[in-house]
């Protein structure tokens, strides 16, 4: 039986390892061919190592294990031409696109560095900038294709309430995250309203703790080891998990990308294991 995204090219940022390998996976067990993207090498001052050209190189071979097609290569979402150069190799040997995925991020939220403007300016290069510079290349080809689209940014959480309760939980790099996390609800609002005429439909999701290398990393660790108690609990799930796993993101994107969402625009829609609640 053909899967829910047969015939489909995906184009999905930051899916060397997490949320975007999961997106990957998830969207070529129905049926789609990706075009992957990720940044592959550190950013100064995160305080957690990020993705790495072999978790790159995993993925696409986890997408060919399901007898899919992967495209993949080094490119920044901060850097436009460096992203557009994926686009259009991806394309080119793919033949077209349907699917965005506009998923790569970074949370320089605590260490040494995390109070520096380094560190709000890093969040809001990646996590805004990055998502603009990705829906700008793409959506023109999706207008040229003129069979309409979807695209799902990934925002958080940390859009919807704060993430720190006292002065010692305030960083600039958590106030960058959070920032650009509620900016880009609007950036999507705005586009899902022009786009709509095309039949091009533009949605966020806004996860809670997600169990990837984000959060499961020593700089997180050993902040929370020392943390105001009132800190630990800006980001506190009703339901009794501690985190939602990345496949758990990935069946909401599959769902607002494929028929069964074809009415869904200008939404965001929490994946956020009740936090909202608390």
């Amino acid at each position: 039986m053909a899967g829910r995204l047969e015939g489909k090219v995906a184009f999905i940022t930051g899916a060397a390892r997490g949320q975007g390998r999961s997106h990957a996976i998830r969207f070529a067990e129905e049926g789609a061919d990706i075009i992957g993207v990720d940044i592959c090498s550190d950013i100064d001052h995160t305080g957690y190592p990020l993705a790495t050209r072999e978790d790159l190189d995993e993925t696409v071979a986890l997408v060919e294990k399901l007898d899919r097609r992967m495209i993949a290569g080094v490119g920044d979402v901060r850097d436009r031409d460096s992203l557009a150069a994926v686009l259009d190799n991806g394309m080119a040997e793919l033949g077209r696109l349907d699917i965005v995925l506009a998923n790569a991020g970074i949370m320089p939220t605590y260490g040494e560095h995390a109070d520096e403007v380094r560190a709000w300016q890093d969040s809001v290069d990646v996590l805004l900038t990055g998502v603009m510079h990705t829906i700008e290349l793409t959506y023109p080809r999706l207008l040229e294709q003129g069979e309409g689209g979807s695209i799902v940014i990934t925002s958080s959480m940390a859009a919807a309430q704060p993430m720190a309760r006292t002065l010692d939980g305030k960083t600039l790099g958590l106030f960058g995250y959070s920032a650009a996390k509620a900016a880009v609800i609007n950036l999507m609002r705005n586009y899902a309203s022009i786009l709509a005429p095309y039949n091009i439909r533009v949605n966020a999701i806004q996860p809670t703790g997600v169990n990837t290398p984000m959060i499961q990393n020593q700089m997180i660790e050993e902040r929370f080891a020392t943390a105001d108690e009132q800190d630990v609990l800006a980001l506190v799930n009703a339901l009794s998990i501690d985190a939602v796993e990345p496949v758990d993101i990935s069946n909401a994107m599959l769902w607002l990308c494929s028929d069964e969402g074809r009415y869904m625009t200008g939404s965001a829609i929490r994946v956020d294991a009740g936090a909202n609640l608390r």
